[in-house]
């Protein structure tokens, strides 16, 4: 890490000195914030500085030398350390319109208006406000009359623009003000698409920073789209969109390269292969087809794992190696060398093209992906844009191929991260972001947790939600459906493919065969996103009665307490509508990574593999609750509280009659109690990012909900008496009855 890393390695050439130096003075306290020190006091130890949201450290970090002296690099000995407030830099210019206020910087909360002058149309933000990170929230406001061939391109706040004209072909190029960093394209083209090339240029402080929230939709956009294009399920549709679309024959080759540099604390390098391996572990569950290398670096880089080993297309050994990553394979090297790091790929690159053939098909549809993460710049090896040059040369990168290539460089820390060669390294595509810097390694993990939104997917790709930090209920379980009947009580459902549905049949009443004016909401049943499908029909299980036993002293029974829905149109796929997973079947297989000759029996071992079984269900205001399944031992206690419910049962000597072996249980403990109207709905389990439904919420002991307020929701009294239990339709009990009707829908394993 530059000035920081060479003094790093003079203490290691002379650990005599450290061991025999004293220690740093403790008087180094920041106004208004914090430190954090690598070893304590001792010679070789790194003071990091820490300022509350809307504040920086200056100086940002210390070193203690041997002599016992604190360095601060780039600031006078003495230097009192400080947090300063952040600013947000002011428009250099802004043509065809004004702005206010007019000041040479502005604090973190203020707002910046901009105006049009007569005959000019604006586009983008009206008002923006400075963010805690030195950033204005919004996109570059631009007055625009439309007369170029491509829309004006704008000045973004603190820079400054060469070339006024818009025309085919024309250029222009920005520089930043002052002491700012230009990240972002410093020269872009109009092209004939009439879309500007590269992306959009932004003057930023140093010493900012990007937020999680705003990093992983736009790291997931590239990454989302080649989901659904190599579902091997689904027809190949004609427009995923742009970003990177791996056609039949291709294939993705993804190169994680991880600093391991003395600079990175062994915590941080966790979390490095922590966050890879949430990203690794999400891609492989949709199907694509992706060989994945390994790269570790400091001074040299380490292959882990090559694309051109087997094991780097089997995503249980991808995620083994991750896992198994010494932190101790660099203690020798202190340097960051990211020029090696990036040649080994350039190299690994080489190889595979020698062995398929620079010409064949096989090469040429190969799209590759880098993701580099470093905390600081590289001081050694020279430039690592030679390296990104060799890549781009041997993959003949241009602007008809500019998609067979993604270079993400993502800087971690608050020490010597460099914008400017993350920029340099980053890719230029045409309105994306590549480069970015996150404060610590807490946000890279909330970035890679939530990267990848899947609104833009599109296939009926089963069980995919959207985990993104800002995503609602529906789109967390876009399965999830209301069946409106006549009347006002309603059921609940799940969505299985993209015209079908499954519930409880005892939501239908037997002296209902009516079913014209029934709907079933698709989608958010509270915003416009809701959509109401009529049903074209309804396929009740013909072992359902709920009265078949009531000669028998039972009032109320449940068994075979399935239906589904056929809807009279298809639904379209969207972030907010989505199929869950059905065990069994080859999409559920797919989703699950096991192998083609798997069986129905293989998948309930793995997905109910324990006696009591970690499970949810949706609640009527749409969140996601809490139930653990019993099997095996514990399922017969969980059963057996039945014999004391009195009033459906007054006269019941065997459990065993109302509670069959087609019913899971939970009910226990801390678990959450389904209500009357969450009836039909889907119980299901997540499963590597994907989400199996397993069961099918029927009937219990107790409404938490009661007969009035249907969102207010009341745990049983203690000691109430039956104590509370639930039950719901074991789907791997009803497996025939699911083949029957579901044939052509839906592709099933052997039994």
């Amino acid at each position: 890490m530059g000035s920081l890393m060479a003094l790093l390695c003079l203490l290691l050439l002379f650990p005599g000195l450290a061991a025999a130096a004293p220690s740093c003075p403790q008087n180094v306290k920041i106004s208004g914030g914090s430190f954090t020190v690598s070893h304590g006091w001792d010679p070789g130890s790194v003071l990091i500085y820490s300022c509350p949201p809307g504040r920086y450290p200056s100086p940002a970090y210390r070193l203690c030398l041997n002599n016992g002296r604190w360095q601060t690099p780039g600031s006078a000995p003495g230097t009192k350390a400080v947090c300063k407030p952040v600013r947000c830099p002011a428009p250099v210019s802004f043509e065809n319109g004004m702005y206010t206020p007019r000041l040479g910087s502005h604090p973190v909360g203020a707002n910046l208006s901009f105006e049009c002058e007569d005959g000019f149309v604006l586009r983008g933000s009206p008002v923006r406000q400075c963010r805690p990170n030195g950033m204005w929230d919004g996109e570059t406001a631009v007055c625009d009359n439309g007369a170029g061939h491509c829309p004006n391109p704008g000045i973004s706040v603190g820079s400054v623009r060469t070339g006024s004209r818009f025309g085919l072909g024309d250029k222009v190029s920005y520089r930043c003000s002052s002491n700012l960093v230009l990240t972002g394209s410093a020269e872009r083209e109009c092209q004939g698409s009439g879309v500007w090339s590269g992306t959009e240029p932004i003057c930023r402080q140093p010493y900012s920073y990007d937020f999680p929230e705003d990093v992983a939709p736009v790291l997931g956009t590239s990454l989302s789209h080649l989901l659904g294009s190599t579902n091997p399920t689904q027809k190949k549709k004609e427009n995923v969109g742009r970003k990177i679309q791996i056609q039949r024959s291709g294939h993705l080759n993804l190169y994680l390269l991880l600093d391991a540099s003395q600079s990175v604390k062994e915590e941080d390098f966790s979390i490095f292969k922590n966050s890879t391996t949430i990203m690794v572990d999400r891609i492989f569950s949709f199907e694509i087809n992706v060989s994945v290398a390994i790269i570790t670096f400091a001074s040299k880089p380490k292959i882990i794992m090559s694309v051109l080993h087997d094991s780097s297309r089997d995503a249980t050994e991808v995620i083994y190696y991750l896992e198994n990553i010494s932190y101790k394979d660099h203690e020798n090297g202190t340097g960051t060398n990211i020029y090696e790091a990036l040649n080994s790929v350039y190299i690994m690159m080489n190889n595979q093209m020698q062995r398929l053939g620079m010409n064949t098909v096989a090469w040429q549809e190969i799209r590759h992906v880098i993701i580099l993460l470093t905390d600081g710049k590289s001081n050694m090896g020279g430039s690592p844009k030679r390296a990104v040059d060799d890549i781009k040369e041997i993959l003949n990168i241009n602007q008809k191929r500019n998609d067979y290539l993604d270079i993400y460089a993502i800087g971690v820390g608050k020490l010597d991260v460099d914008w400017r060669e993350l920029n340099q390294l980053g890719s230029k595509k045409d309105g994306e972001r590549h480069a970015f810097i996150l404060q610590d390694t807490k946000a890279l993990y909330q970035v890679f947790e939530h990267m990848l939104d899947v609104s833009q997917l599109t296939d009926t790709i089963c069980g995919v939600g959207n985990m993104s930090a800002n995503a609602s209920a529906q789109e967390r379980t876009p399965w999830h459906v209301t069946i409106k009947p006549r009347s006002l009580q309603t059921c609940r459902g799940s969505l299985i493919s993209d015209q079908w549905v499954l519930t409880a049949a005892h939501c239908f009443r037997s002296d209902d065969k009516d079913h014209s004016l029934w709907r079933v909401n698709v989608g958010d049943p509270n915003t416009h996103l809701g959509k109401d499908f009529e049903i074209e029909s309804v396929v009740i299980s013909s072992g359902f009665n709920v009265y078949a036993k009531k000669h028998q002293g039972i009032l109320e029974f449940y068994g075979d307490d399935i239906a589904l829905l056929k809807l009279a149109q298809k639904v379209k796929m969207s972030t907010h509508a989505r199929p869950i997973c059905l065990p069994c079947t080859l999409e559920a297989n797919l989703a699950l990574r096991k192998p083609p000759g798997s069986t129905c029996r293989d998948h309930e071992s793995l997905l109910l593999n324990t006696v009591s079984v970690p499970a949810h269900f949706v609640a009527l205001n749409g969140d996601k609750l809490n139930v653990n399944l019993k099997t095996g031992t514990e399922w017969t206690s969980c059963i057996d509280v039945v014999s004391q419910e009195k009033n459906m049962f007054p006269n019941l000597t065997d459990v065993g009659e109302v509670v069959t072996d087609q019913f899971l249980c939970s009910g226990t403990g801390e678990d959450d109690n389904p209500c009357k109207g969450e009836s039909g709905g889907a119980v299901f389990l997540e499963r590597k990012y994907r989400i199996f439904q397993v069961g099918l919420v029927s009937w219990g002991l107790y409404n938490p909900c009661g007969n009035s307020d249907k969102n207010s929701r009341k745990r049983a009294p203690t000691g109430k008496v039956p104590p509370p239990r639930d039950f719901h339709i074991n789907l791997f009990r009803l497996q025939p009855w699911l083949r029957q009707h579901l044939e052509g829908v839906l592709n099933f394993l052997p039994l």
